[in-house]
């Protein structure tokens, strides 16, 4: 079963050690199936409840999975895979719109609003002891919510949206437990999930968010948690829109004990409405990223939610890292003040490359969805041969298994960069490496 790798180890901690490291080594590959407790017990010559506690602190790591009486085997994917290493590197010479990145162009100069906060800090240090979050910084955020629909709670800052994601995750959930993803989905989310020592349960999406039924499903299936994208989902460009919302409460309200975690990835940098769905369950949180807008190196997000939700991640906070640098919070808010960047300009920016581009390959025959953000995802027939083919042609893209589980395949585009020359000959050389692809949807 397990060819010439012995397991070794006498207490629990050593088995799990010895299995991960084999997982890691590639000497256990994923899917393997492990030897049933009872008859590595004998092995071993260990009590079957070693193996047993060795199995679960592995399945607690999102190393195996367990499912019953076909026993124990290596997950297949595995939480020490990263999918941000799927892909290639762009050689010198090819036009990379591969990265995921924001227009540099588009970005505000830091220097001003970090001397000011630096100047300030100065005169008033930020001390142990002090509050967590800079009182104006959450003042203004929750201004912003308000208008936005947003349900009233109080205000955290985390180190970026992955971080506010995980905390929100490991405040209510235990390994084991099932968190409904979208899928196509965040490649970092779905790394997160599993290293976490959770599962993943997947849910198709269209150009207006999550799929009601599918949703349906995975709650009705046990799953505990949902996460979901509001605005600008990397990597379709979804965006819920108004009648989906009221479909998506309407399944969440059927629910209640479900925790929803909501991520505006594209605030400042979109032009459509948000439609949060926050309030329909008893535990929800709701996370707002500078990244895209401001800089991804400011690591600073804006989260909130429910008054249990917010007591324990902030309660856990304080017991790792104590705050997000009250400079970082004072330069974001002296950003803000002084309107550093011309929100409906870099929405417009974004969306008139997008279209050009979905225009451009329909007039190819060539499906791509872009409803919102600075990426557009392509359904594809063959995947690997896509990305190969683009890339010998000078054009390096994200291959789709990054960011799938079950979905179809596809590549990932982003336009945030793109000039209005480039265009046509992406878009002529994108149709002659994928050929015509039927109209669907991306599940």
């Amino acid at each position: 079963m397990l060819g010439d790798y012995p397991i070794k180890g006498r207490r629990a901690a050593d088995i799990a050690a010895s299995i991960e490291s084999a997982v890691g080594a590639g000497e256990l590959e994923p899917g393997q199936l492990l030897p049933p407790m009872r008859e590595l017990a004998e092995r071993l010559e260990v009590n079957p409840n070693t193996v047993a506690a060795a199995y679960r602190t592995l399945r607690e790591r999102g190393v195996i999975e367990t499912a019953g009486r076909r026993g124990s085997r290596v997950r297949s994917a595995p939480a020490t895979t990263d999918r941000e290493f799927i892909g290639m590197d762009v050689p010198d010479g090819v036009r990379d719109v591969a990265s995921g990145n924001p227009d540099p162009a588009l970005l505000p100069p830091l220097a001003p609003a970090f001397a000011a906060a630096a100047e300030r800090g100065d005169r008033q240090p930020v001390l142990y002891g002090d509050e967590p979050v800079e009182p104006e910084l959450a003042r203004a955020a929750r201004a912003g919510l308000d208008a936005d629909g947003v349900p009233a709670g109080p205000v955290a800052v985390t180190s970026g949206a992955l971080d506010a994601i995980e905390r929100v995750l490991a405040a209510h959930l235990r390994p084991g437990d099932t968190v409904a993803v979208e899928d196509p989905g965040w490649g970092g989310l779905l790394d997160l999930v599993p290293a976490l020592g959770l599962r993943t349960v997947p849910v198709g999406l269209d150009d207006e968010g999550p799929l009601p039924e599918d949703v349906h499903r995975a709650l009705a299936g046990g799953a505990r948690a949902l996460v979901v994208t509001d605005r600008a989902q990397n990597p379709t460009g979804a965006a819920v829109s108004a009648p989906r919302a009221r479909a998506l409460r309407s399944v969440l309200q059927e629910y209640p004990a479900t925790l929803l975690i909501e991520d505006d990835h594209g605030d400042r940098i979109v032009d459509l409405p948000l439609h949060p769905l926050a309030g329909a369950t008893h535990h929800w949180a709701f996370v707002r990223s500078v990244a895209k807008a401001y800089g991804p190196d400011l690591r600073l997000a804006l989260l909130t939610g429910d008054a249990v939700t917010l007591d324990r991640v902030r309660g856990r906070q304080r017991l790792g890292p104590g705050w997000v640098s009250r400079i970082t919070q004072r330069a974001v808010l002296r950003l803000w003040a002084d309107g550093a960047i011309d929100t409906r300009a870099v929405a417009r920016s974004y969306r008139e490359r997008r279209d050009a581009l979905i225009d451009a390959l329909a007039e190819r025959g060539i499906a791509a969805h872009g409803r919102s953000g600075m990426n557009v995802w392509v359904p594809v027939r063959d995947e690997t041969g896509a990305v190969a083919r683009l890339l010998h042609a000078g054009w390096a893209v994200a291959p789709g298994a990054r960011f799938r589980m079950s979905a179809p395949p596809g590549i990932r585009i982003t336009v945030a960069t793109l000039t209005a020359d480039e265009i046509v000959p992406l878009a002529d050389t994108v149709a002659a490496a994928v050929g015509a692809a039927p109209v669907r949807s991306h599940v």
